[in-house]
Formats: structure tokens, C-alpha cells, sequence
């Protein structure tokens, strides 16, 4: 049984390698390093480069919501060192606001449904600094340096806007109708289920970023010819479950190619002008009607949006209503949040109890193995961070014995920071063969402690005591809690849908307003949480 998770642990994703931002992030981690080796100061750029961490929290979304995203992110990374240096000296304090900023960003990362390595580096920042010479007068610079990098992460992420203002929300619309091009190819098929599947989740996906994308102060004509392309494709989705689900029906070909092709000419630089497919070599009344509803689209794409003469249009849900839905005692984010932050305030206070050297490499590996979504899953964690670490030692020993200094750290970082970043979308394990040692490469050099044996030696333990909390935790803490909460949350659904629907219905609806009625909301906030 071991040796079947161990292999479910280790099997490798085959996903698209995501160079540019492997690159970026080694820049991030990189330039702060050597900027401080040019100063003077190493430890500057050391402490600058922690904060250059505020990078690995891009992902492919509108730079809008990026922006927000990424400022809040180089904030929380400057004060959790800030706050790191100044209780330092008080470990109780110290165990109580761990576990604080566990449960604050797994809450926050989890009701607004966040992408992303959540709290563990604003954990990493944290307890870094608690590791760190005690001097709290020193927050202030501390927290200084991480901004600065963080800051600068911020600049480097924010780039791809003065070249392509809207390219994340192209991107999501592009594959909207590439995979609805799939579908129609797919129509009277035994491939129809699963591309259906895949085309939902797609069109999901791509709203929420086009809600994202969308700014107070009003959208260009491009975002909101993509808001009005992907309403299309939403039309012509549900006119395909309605006349094609379950037939053995093929459409041409053609069609397919058509929709291939309006999904290839929506970014800006590739914009050609289609044309309207008139058709009419098959006189089949319904399939007629589908290339008009695709003609729609290809008209949207090609007219000036003042002839299109049409408007979308779509609400999101406040945050006070996003919080205040997760925010309850049977909510799946609140418990999630509430474990983990008992969990991980339980191993810092082990870790000071026992009084291990550098003891916040326990309670990293423990915040580490609770990420994972499921029990399972945090075995499979705990096995990758375990072996991983190890082997990740092994490298940071190398590495160490030959006493890097200056430039040659900074080239180091930038190496193990992206072979992290093409790692993680491989395997998390197979990552953590780099995260290890790129972490422990700027503890010790801001220490200058190289008793290598030691040093692995209390790594190991650190991590395997770490890794046993998160495992016991997750074991004993709301081990069946998410399933036995099923049915209550499955019964509140169907009320909720029921309410919606009669309001829907009703008669006497007129002046309620249906896309933001009460029990809508209700609902949607119920399948969130």
C-alpha cells in the first residue's frame, strides 16, 4: 500500500512548462541579491529577496485583479516580517500569530477562491525572521527591504499590461471557443460527455476573469467586444445541449473550423476580419439556425462596436456578502482555515517547547503537508515534502560546502527559484527538491552558519516532526467533518434553487429583479463555501 501512495505522491502532471514566469521569478529572487551585492550589504539584498516571493503569486489573471492581488500580497510578506522581528523574543506571541496568519490567508485564499500558495510563504516570511538575530528596533528596516522586493516583483508582473491591457482575458475567451470548436467536432460522438465537461468548466473559468478584468472607471471597446463574444458562446453552448445532447448527429466540419478560427483572431495583434459563413448546403432547419448563432458571433468580432448596438453585462458579489457567506460555522473555508490555523499554532508551540535549533522549519513543513485539499492528499503531501526535503538537503549541503558568497548566491537563487517554478506544474515533490534549498541558501547566508552536518541533520528531524503534526492534525481535526456536511449543504442547494425558481416563475415578479434577487445571491453563495 505504501508503495502505491508513494507512486501516486511522485507521478508527474503532464502540463505545459511555464517558462516565462519560471524566468521572471528568478529575476525577482535574483536581481535584490545581487543589487545588495553591489551596496555592500548582502544581508539587504537577502532580506529584499524575500520579499521578491510576492511573485510566485502571479497566475494567468486580469491585470486589474493582478494588481490588487499583488500589492495586498507584498503588504502581508513585509509586515509577517516585521512582525516576525518584533516578537522574536516572546514565543508564546510568536505560536499565536502563526497560527493568526494561517487562518487569516486560508480563509481569504479560500472564500475568494485563490489560486495559489496561499499563506505558506507569508509563513515563510514570518518565522524567517524569527530566526533571524533578535533586535525587534530592526522591524522597521526588515519590513522596509521585504516591501522593496516585493515592490519590485509588483513592476516586473505588471509589465505584460503596456504591451497587452486584456491579454489574460483574451486568453480565457480564445479557449472558450477553442474548446467549442472541440465540441462541435465532438457531436454525435462517444467524445461529446467529456469535451461537454471541459467546455463548462472552460466557460466558467472564463467569466470569472472577465468579471475580474472588469474596472470601476469603465472597459475599452476590446474588453467588451470579449464580454459579448463570451455571452455568444454561452448561446451557442446551450442551443448544442438542446438539439445535439445524446443524438448521434455530426456537424460539419466546416462549422468547426469557423469557430477555430474566430477563437485564433481574437487577440489584437491577430485580428482579421472573417467572414459570415453563408451557408446553406445543409437544409436541416436546426443546424441552419446554430451557423447563425456563430455568424452572431463572427459579426461581433468583425463590426465596430457601435453597429454591434448590443451591451453585456455581469455582477459580482460583494466582498462583504463573499466573507460574511464563508464566515459561518459549517462552512467547508471557515473549518479548513480554523484547522489550519489550530494545527500550525500547536507545532510552533512543540517546535519552542522542545527547543529545536532554527525551529520554524517545523512548523513550515507542517503548514506545507495541510495543503493538501483532501486526507489523501495530505499523505500525498507529506510524502513529497518529506522526500523532497530530504533530497532538497542533500543539494543545499553541495551547494553550502562550497561557501557561496556575492554574485554567485544571487546566480544560485535565480537557478533553484525558476527549476521551482517548472517543477511545481510536474509534481510538488519533484519541486521541493529546489524549494529546500533555495530557502535554506538564504537563511544560512544571512547566518553564515555552515556546520553542514548539523545543519542536515536538524533539517531532517525538522521536517519529519513537522510533517507528522500537519498529518495528525489533518487525522484528528475535522477528519470526516467535509463529508458529513454534504447533505446539509446538498439540502440547502435544492431549497435555494426551489426559492430561485419560483421567483423566476412567478406571475407576480414583475419589478423583482431575477439576476440579483435575493435567492439567487443565496444560492450562489451556498456553492461557494
Amino acid at each position: 500500500m505504501f508503495i502505491s501512495m508513494l507512486k501516486q505522491a511522485f507521478q508527474m502532471n503532464r502540463n505545459p512548462l511555464p517558462w516565462p514566469k519560471a524566468i521572471n521569478a528568478g529575476i525577482c529572487s535574483s536581481l535584490p541579491i545581487m543589487i545588495g551585492v553591489i551596496a555592500g550589504n548582502l544581508s539587504y539584498g537577502l532580506l529584499a529577496g524575500i520579499g521578491s516571493f510576492t511573485y510566485l503569486y502571479v497566475a494567468n489573471i486580469p491585470y486589474v485583479q493582478r494588481a490588487k492581488k499583488l500589492f495586498l500580497v507584498a503588504i502581508t510578506m513585509s509586515l509577517s516580517v516585521g512582525l516576525g522581528t518584533l516578537l522574536a523574543p516572546h514565543p508564546l506571541a510568536t505560536a499565536i500569530v502563526v497560527g493568526i496568519i494561517g487562518f487569516v490567508a486560508t480563509f481569504v485564499f479560500g472564500a475568494l477562491q485563490i489560486k495559489g500558495p496561499a499563506s505558506i510563504f507569508f509563513l515563510l516570511g514570518f518565522t524567517m525572521a524569527t530566526g533571524m538575530p533578535i533586535d525587534p528596533s530592526l522591524a522597521p528596516l526588515r519590513a522596509g527591504l521585504v516591501l522593496t522586493g516585493g515592490a519590485f516583483a509588483w513592476l516586473l508582473s505588471m509589465a505584460g499590461w503596456l504591451l497587452d491591457p486584456h491579454g489574460p482575458e483574451t486568453n480565457a475567451v480564445q479557449k472558450v471557443y477553442r474548446e467549442l470548436a472541440v465540441l462541435i467536432q465532438a457531436a454525435g460522438t462517444d467524445r461529446w460527455v467529456e469535451v461537454r465537461q471541459k467546455l463548462v468548466n472552460t466557460l466558467r473559468s472564463a467569466e470569472e476573469t472577465l468579471i475580474a478584468g472588469k474596472t470601476p472607471w469603465g472597459s475599452g471597446e476590446h474588453f467588451r467586444r470579449l464580454i459579448l463574444l463570451n455571452d455568444q458562446a454561452n448561446a451557442i453552448f446551450v442551443y448544442l445541449l438542446e438539439h445535439f445532447e445524446g443524438r448521434k448527429v455530426k456537424l460539419p466540419l466546416e462549422l468547426a473550423a469557423i469557430v477555430q478560427s474566430i477563437s485564433d483572431s481574437l487577440p489584437e495583434k491577430k485580428k482579421q476580419e472573417l467572414l459570415i459563413w453563408d451557408s446553406h448546403l445543409d437544409e436541416n432547419e436546426v443546424v441552419q439556425i446554430l451557423i447563425d448563432k456563430v455568424n452572431e458571433a463572427i459579426a461581433i468580432l468583425n463590426e465596430p462596436f457601435v453597429v454591434v448596438n448590443r451591451e453585456g453585462d455581469f455582477s459580482r458579489p460583494s466582498l462583504f456578502r463573499v466573507f460574511g457567506g464563508a464566515f459561518d460555522k459549517n462552512s467547508i473555508v471557515f473549518l479548513t482555515a480554523a484547522r489550519f490555523g489550530v494545527v500550525l499554532m500547536i507545532a510552533d508551540l512543540v517546535a519552542y517547547s522542545f527547543e529545536f535549533n532554527r525551529s520554524y522549519w517545523i512548523t513550515l513543513s507542517c503548514a506545507a503537508v495541510m495543503s493538501g485539499s483532501t486526507i489523501i492528499a495530505t499523505f500525498h503531501r507529506a510524502l513529497q515534502r518529506s522526500l523532497g526535503t530530504i533530497v532538497g538537503i542533500m543539494i543545499a549541503a553541495i551547494v553550502l560546502s562550497a561557501r557561496p558568497e556575492g554574485f554567485v548566491i544571487a546566480i544560485i537563487v535565480f537557478f533553484l527559484t525558476a527549476l521551482t517554478e517548472l517543477s511545481i506544474v510536474v509534481n510538488y515533490g519533484i519541486a521541493a527538491f529546489f524549494i529546500t534549498p533555495n530557502a535554506l541558501l538564504l537563511a544560512e547566508s544571512m547566518s553564515h552558519f555552515y556546520d553542514l552536518a548539523f545543519f542536515a541533520s536538524t533539517r531532517v528531524i525538522d521536517v519529519i516532526i513537522g510533517c507528522g503534526i500537519g498529518l495528525i492534525g489533518t487525522a484528528l481535526i475535522g477528519r470526516r467533518k467535509a463529508s458529513s456536511l454534504i447533505p446539509h449543504f446538498i439540502a440547502k442547494t435544492i431549497r435555494s434553487q426551489q426559492q430561485y425558481l419560483f421567483t423566476l416563475f412567478s406571475e407576480h415578479r414583475s419589478g423583482v429583479d431575477v439576476i440579483d434577487s435575493s435567492e439567487r445571491r443565496k444560492m450562489q453563495t451556498i456553492l461557494r463555501i
